[in-house]
């Protein structure tokens, strides 16, 4: 992909791919497992992980996670596939969910969504009780993804082939693809990530103007789904931190 130049087209600079670690003890049980450093991955977990980074069309550019150990081991398992070293970032983990850690009662399901939705409709200042809140959420991981973009993301970057990846977690990653990408509920709240799926993020940047400026994310691909995002979806099934 090469930048446009004088056309009135958007400049773009290769994807941020953030995707979903792969399977772990706790989401068999469907356990609220957000505290670092977290449960391993499942031996389908592990598979998932080859899976995903074989499937790749070409290595990524740069390979990223977040220091939960599935995340960890989930970049590690794609860094085997595709010699491509992984490196751990703070700041991208999962939603803290606080009293509710380790908890895997519907009651618990219930009072996670209920606060996780209404964070996607605005109110963001709602807090998980003894965790989060939305607000707090988007301070630390979109203070990572901005790096992530002034670093690797801009028009002068796509001397080199491939994508920057990021192994993240279902939650936070919606939050984020919410917010950055403009995809609103509730599509962005009924379709959770299944394992090693992506939120894929294009930056944007105006053409002909003075130094490139950055005019805003655009998400071209949420799990199986791409643009339009259609709010009549059906909602997928219950994963709460998927």
């Amino acid at each position: 992909m090469t930048a446009t130049a004088d056309t009135g087209e958007p400049n773009r600079a290769g994807k941020l791919i953030l995707v979903r670690h792969g399977e772990t003890e706790g989401n068999v049980a469907k356990v609220l497992d957000t505290r670092v450093p977290g449960l391993p991955l499942t031996e389908r977990g592990v598979a998932q992980a080859k899976s995903f980074g074989a499937s790749l069309p070409v290595p990524p550019r740069r390979l990223f996670s977040s220091p939960a150990l599935r995340a960890r081991q989930t970049a590690g398992h794609i860094e085997s596939v595709t010699g491509v070293p992984a490196e751990v970032l703070d700041g991208v983990y999962e939603v803290q969910v606080g009293d509710l850690e380790g908890a895997n009662s519907d009651a618990a399901h219930r009072l996670f969504q209920e606060v996780y939705h209404r964070w996607h409709h605005g109110e963001l200042e709602v807090r998980l009780p003894g965790g989060e809140t939305g607000q707090e959420v988007l301070d630390r991981y979109l203070l990572v993804l901005e790096h992530l973009r002034l670093t690797y993301l801009t028009p002068g970057d796509l001397r080199e082939e491939g994508d920057i990846l990021l192994v993240s977690h279902g939650a936070a990653m919606r939050l984020a693809g919410r917010v950055l990408g403009n995809v609103a509920p509730p599509f962005a709240t009924n379709n959770h990530l299944d394992n090693t799926e992506t939120i894929e993020l294009v930056p944007n940047y105006a053409s002909g103007g003075d130094g490139d400026p950055f005019s805003g994310w655009e998400c071209v691909r949420w799990g199986r789904y791409t643009p339009p995002f259609e709010t009549d979806i059906e909602p997928t099934a219950d994963d709460p931190m998927g």
